[in-house]
């Protein structure tokens, strides 16, 4: 079967990992540090052995705990792509992208070729001649996206490959990966903290925490219906975990009744969704209104936000991220909202919407 299957476990390290892509699709992984986002691509490059299971790759087992498998990295058909270029200082551009062909067999004249191929491809043929000290950031890492295509892999393992670029860089490094994932039909495994990064070029999307998978799903179900705190985070929205007391409430673990949209059925866990615009910030609760939630909330801290004043509240009682309000600075202004204020956020019932939460 092709594509990449990995279902693998470290004993020491708490980690247990099932992953399944397909061949031609972009899996982004999400999650906090030290979640084991760089431990999977670990597994998957050969760099770490897991103490029980399997890695595969187009029907090919890379690592296999029961027979005693295991490919050098070298072997895997595997490239990787990090936050820095690591480019050989030494080595001219060509002489860096032409340095995978020459390894694996390629005579000078044919690895030539190919480095200009790739070179071409990602817009940097001019810088053929120049020594990595005399790129930019940018550019660095276009001529590392050449030497990795250059290598022929199966699989490209992309670790925060925009996290070291400036704000001019990233997007253009960022547009050059979509065409080229997309053209050349690439597998590939994303690793990142910018939500642009997975809108722009995954298909799939899975969210670990402590080393385990806590969501999974399209980049659009997970990022417009997030089921986990960091998802949400990631997604702009709030997430309020509880139980489905009635159709159309949830009780969160503290003892709040919220009021909310959804067909997820009475007894099951589930989590309340709601945009930080959709919330009204008052300073006394509301007395009369249509149907609407209203939380207390302990004013943590305020941020610009865009055109807005993100208002972020206090952690919820079980340790969850507290819940966010983006007004207008008249509004911050009018209010004379500070950190340790207690106020409301008052949510419409419309407004929030009531998901089951995944199971573990």
């Amino acid at each position: 079967m092709s594509g990449l299957r990995v279902h693998a476990r470290l004993d020491h390290r708490g980690v247990e990992l099932d992953v399944e892509l397909d061949a031609g699709q972009v899996l982004a992984v999400l999650g906090p540090n030290g979640a084991g986002k760089s431990t999977l691509l670990a597994l998957i490059a050969g760099l770490v052995r897991p103490d029980h299971g399997r890695v595969e790759l187009d029907g090919r087992a890379l690592t296999d705990t029961t027979t005693g498998e295991f490919l050098p990295a070298h072997a895997r058909g595997v490239a990787m792509l990090s936050q820095q270029a690591l480019l050989f200082p030494h080595l001219s551009v060509a002489e860096n992208v032409a340095f995978a062909p020459r390894s694996r067999g390629e005579n000078r004249s044919a690895a030539r070729e190919i480095a200009t191929r790739w070179l071409r491809d990602v817009d940097a043929e001019p810088l053929a001649g120049r020594r990595p000290s005399q790129l930019s950031g940018g550019q660095a890492q276009r001529v590392a996206i050449a030497r990795a295509l250059a290598a022929d892999p199966r699989l490209l393992l992309l670790d925060e490959p925009m996290a070291a670029l400036d704000v001019g860089s990233a997007p253009a490094v960022r547009r050059l990966l979509r065409r080229i994932l997309r053209e050349e039909q690439r597998t590939a495994v994303l690793v990142t903290h910018d939500v642009l990064d997975a809108l722009a070029l995954a298909d799939h999307v899975i969210v670990l925490e402590s080393g385990r998978i806590v969501e999974r799903g399209t980049v659009r179900e997970v990022l417009t219906t997030p089921r986990s705190d960091f998802a949400a985070r990631m997604a702009g929205v709030n997430l309020v975990p509880g139980t489905i007391t009635e159709p159309g409430l949830l009780r969160t673990p503290w003892g709040t009744t919220l009021s909310g949209i959804g067909d997820a059925e009475a007894g099951t866990e589930a989590v309340a969704l709601f945009r930080p615009g959709a919330v009204a910030v008052h300073l006394e609760p509301p007395e009369h209104a249509s149907p609407r939630n209203v939380i207390p909330v302990t004013v943590a801290e305020l941020d610009v936000h865009g055109n807005t004043v993100r208002i972020r509240g206090a952690d919820h009682p079980d340790g969850s991220t507290g819940p966010a309000a983006d007004v207008t600075a008249a509004a911050v202004a009018d209010l004379d909202l500070a950190p340790g204020q207690h106020v409301y956020f008052v949510v419409k019932t419309q407004e929030m919407e009531l998901h089951p939460a995944l199971a573990p």
